[in-house]
């Protein structure tokens, strides 16, 4: 599969809406997405925060209580699910609004989704154990306890995975989702993937510690969400890559992640000896070399087997390693008929994207 046109899942999705927009409006839409996908995260911080914020004054919690609280794993994850979770919201509403299309159609459906999430998981994880692996060959990271008993540790780290499920799933959904084949469709494949890419690394722009650096770890690490999305079809392998790459490093690894200090409960903790230039230092081993080699890697093994030969070989071999990783990526047919509301406009948006596909 071909994956550098406008011609795959993803975007085709995208295609599937009843838009009526005047061409003045039309010329526009993908510039008023941009925007509404920019400013989609900083609502949802304005729902979870100033109503908490209100809250601490209400009750007398003085700065050093409330910190208290909210830095604590079951605090934390409060945070990420409510100040992420209502993405999906924002998102829905844009498309039932400009678009009259489901929210599924930003690609979640359903046929295999476990699966797919679980490689997606698998993928997070080994990622980050190979940046990690990177910079102990180098001698430039030690792995240490994280001095917390075990049990704690485990059952703190398993309760700020749902925030992370939350908070990556919502991420991918506004930038791979909605925005990459908004703009993938008006400008093609290469606009698309890049802009995107660079418009989420922009979104850390404000984080602690933030260098050139992790600029262009945060844009390549978008840019292989992308084309993660474009060649599975879908989102639930980029929902898992994204929130296990952020629980490895701060609540496996014990790392700050994207430079915020989120170490809360930490299986193990990485003690950092080489320079920040390769271990990403205080942001956190997105702002280092280790991450680029591992970023640049993913990229170039998704990238190879773009015309399917090199996959149907791998399944014929049963390879294992880095190639069992890759089966499965091929576009996802389209939902049963269960998945199209009883309506006249809906019909038309269900039918006229499966003979989009069939043709």
């Amino acid at each position: 599969m071909d994956i550098a046109t406008q011609n795959n899942h993803l975007f085709k999705l995208a295609q599937s809406g009843l838009r009526r927009f005047s061409p003045r409006f039309d010329k526009i839409y993908p510039a008023l997405a941009l925007v509404y996908a920019l400013v989609a995260p900083l609502v949802t911080s304005a729902i979870v925060s100033i109503p908490l914020a209100v809250y601490f004054i209400l009750s007398g919690k003085g700065q050093f209580e409330a910190t208290d609280i909210l830095s604590s794993s079951l605090g934390f994850t409060i945070l990420l699910v409510l100040g992420f979770g209502p993405i999906f919201i924002l998102i829905w509403v844009w498309l039932w609004l400009f678009e009259r299309r489901p929210l599924w159609t930003i690609g979640m459906g359903r046929k295999g989704w476990l699966s797919k999430y679980l490689r997606g998981a698998l993928w997070g994880v080994l990622m980050i154990v190979a940046a990690v692996g990177v910079s102990l060959a180098f001698d430039y990271v030690a792995i240490e306890s994280s001095g917390i008993e075990i049990g704690v540790a485990i059952t703190g780290s398993m309760l700020l995975l749902v925030g992370w499920i939350v908070q990556g799933a919502a991420e991918e959904a506004l930038f791979r989702g909605f925005l990459l084949p908004t703009l993938g469709n008006r400008y093609g494949f290469v606009t698309g993937v890049l802009a995107s890419s660079v418009l989420f690394a922009l979104l850390h722009v404000f984080n602690a510690n933030l260098s050139l650096l992790a600029v262009l770890n945060l844009t390549l690490f978008g840019m292989f969400a992308a084309i993660y999305a474009i060649k599975e079809g879908g989102l639930w392998g980029v929902f898992a890559v994204h929130s296990l790459w952020n629980w490895a490093q701060g609540n496996l690894f014990g790392m700050d992640v994207s430079g915020l200090p989120v170490q809360l409960d930490a299986v193990f903790k990485v003690k950092e000896t080489g320079p920040d230039w390769f271990t990403g230092g205080a942001f956190g081993p997105e702002g280092g070399i280790a991450v680029t080699l591992v970023l640049l890697a993913g990229i170039i093994a998704l990238w190879l087997p773009r015309r399917g030969d090199r996959l149907e070989a791998s399944r014929a071999g049963g390879e294992g390693g880095a190639a069992s990783l890759l089966k499965g990526f091929e576009p996802l047919d389209f939902e049963d008929e269960d998945r199209c509301p009883a309506n006249r406009d809906r019909d038309r948006l269900c039918q006229s994207t499966r003979e989009t596909f069939d043709g």
